[in-house]
């Protein structure tokens, strides 16, 4: 029997039932629905909507149900349509007619809506708990290489030096932005639709004050049709996610290039690491690669989420019930990414020997060499075209610019003295540019006293 079938002259097929019900996905809400309708509950007997006997009897069934759910006494049931119909029903055969009392007030459409602002609320609150973690290994290793000095790439041709901690610092610039998207996300989706009932309210005294209060709500919404039918959260979530899936997978792009041995310039742990089964010389980066691979699936996730919404009037419709897999499958990959990749990173072997190695080729000091120029009184344009030369020079004889002498240097401008060859340094080059946000001592210094406030900070929850 159907909690909706008095107006219905015949049983639903089959069929239909199997492809209507939304149970096998929607059951893991079963805490925030239950959660939800203990609140509704006390509301419902505070207003004397319905008796307080009936409602003490109501919520004490709904936390029996759930202490049985997590203990594994109840199991849900897979025939129900779905996890509402599901409590509902249980809840009416352990305590009778109070439990047909409990959605007095209230439809599915508003329940459900609550349910998974809730659910949202919950899961970003763990999702940038691990961000917060990554945040912290990246720390760690930016930390400890401040000196490792490294090519920086534009177009992924060598271009200027920098330091691996000022690399990894612009991956936590990312994060960090990621955090507060989610806080923005947290905000928008703290606003309880419990009482907009299907789609235009109730006629019952209900105190939604009240029950947004019991729930831990910020405010309530303030259209009923829209607070059935908004998934504005919902697809702001997978966005987020699918942002913090793109940069996981740019880092992972970086840790697959650096660990081979085209780079060599880190060395993944074996524990992080799998092997060919026909190559035995072979130490893939599948964690890597894996995660670089899901990122798509997150924005197929997203798509389908702003696909589905696109041309649905108002309020509630049924393809609405396809929010939620498209929803759990983004939090469920997303944070399995941001784990993996985080204990993949913590255990990575920085090979400093090989970043300054490939840092020492390909005239990446050319800049500063143009800069010397330009700081000694000449044009900058005529310094690029001069540094440009030597260049050419420089590589037809097959050294770089360290191994030129004084002479051949003079042969290009007067202006070159002594100084040069310091000037060109790898360490000058990185520990001259003093520009705030630069890869110089003092800008990787305020960076990592910044990330670490930012960590404390979102850690200490004064933002949610």
């Amino acid at each position: 029997m159907k909690m909706w079938d008095g107006r219905f002259q015949k049983e639903s097929d089959k069929a239909l039932d199997a492809f209507n019900s939304s149970i096998s996905f929607d059951k893991r809400l079963y805490r925030e629905d239950i959660t939800g309708s203990v609140a509704h509950a006390k509301m419902l007997g505070k207003c004397g909507i319905i008796s307080e006997e009936s409602s003490r009897a109501i919520v004490a069934g709904l936390e029996g149900i759930l202490d049985d759910i997590e203990s594994g006494k109840l199991e849900i049931s897979p025939d129900a349509e779905d996890i509402h119909m599901f409590v509902e029903q249980v809840l009416s055969e352990r305590i009778g007619d109070d439990g047909k009392r409990l959605h007095t007030g209230r439809s599915r459409n508003d329940q459900v809506a609550v349910d998974i602002k809730m659910y949202l609320k919950r899961m970003i609150l763990e999702i940038k708990s691990g961000l917060l973690d990554l945040l912290s290994v990246i720390h760690g290793l930016a930390k400890d290489h401040t000196n490792a000095i490294m090519p920086g790439y534009t177009h992924l041709q060598r271009a200027q030096p920098v330091t691996f901690s000022h690399y990894v610092l612009a991956y936590a610039q990312m994060f960090m932005r990621d955090v507060s998207r989610l806080n923005d996300t947290y905000s928008r989706a703290d606003v309880m639709p419990l009482g907009s009932g299907a789609l235009a309210g109730t006629t019952y005294p209900i105190d939604r004050q009240y029950t947004k209060e019991l729930l831990g709500f910020s405010g309530v919404t303030q259209n009923s049709m829209d607070g059935v039918s908004d998934r504005d959260a919902v697809i702001e979530t997978c966005f987020d996610l699918s942002l913090i899936m793109m940069h996981l997978s740019r880092f992972s792009e970086e840790i697959i290039l650096w660990s081979s041995h085209e780079f060599a310039f880190i060395e993944l742990d074996d524990a992080f690491s799998t092997g060919s089964s026909i190559m035995p010389q072979k130490k893939n980066p599948d964690v890597a690669e894996l995660v670089r691979g899901k990122t798509g699936r997150v924005y197929g996730d997203l798509t389908a989420l702003l696909s589905m919404m696109k041309s649905l009037p108002l309020a509630y419709n049924k393809d609405m019930q396809e929010d939620k897999e498209a929803l759990f499958d983004a939090i469920d990959n997303t944070a399995a990414c941001i784990s993996i990749f985080s204990k993949m990173l913590a255990t990575v072997k920085v090979r400093e020997d090989k970043m300054r190695a490939a840092a020492s080729k390909g005239f990446i000091n050319a800049t500063d060499c143009a800069d010397y120029l330009t700081k000694k009184g000449m044009p900058f344009r005529t310094a690029y075209k001069t540094v440009g030369k030597m260049v050419a020079f420089a590589s037809e004889k097959g050294v770089g610019f360290e191994d030129m002498s004084l002479d051949e240097f003079k042969s290009f401008s007067p202006l070159f003295e002594n100084d040069v060859f310091e000037a060109i340094s790898l360490d000058a080059c990185v520990s001259r540019r003093l520009s705030e946000g630069g890869p110089g001592p003092a800008s990787q210094k305020r960076q990592l006293e910044a990330l670490t406030a930012f960590i404390e900070k979102e850690t200490s929850g004064s933002d949610s």
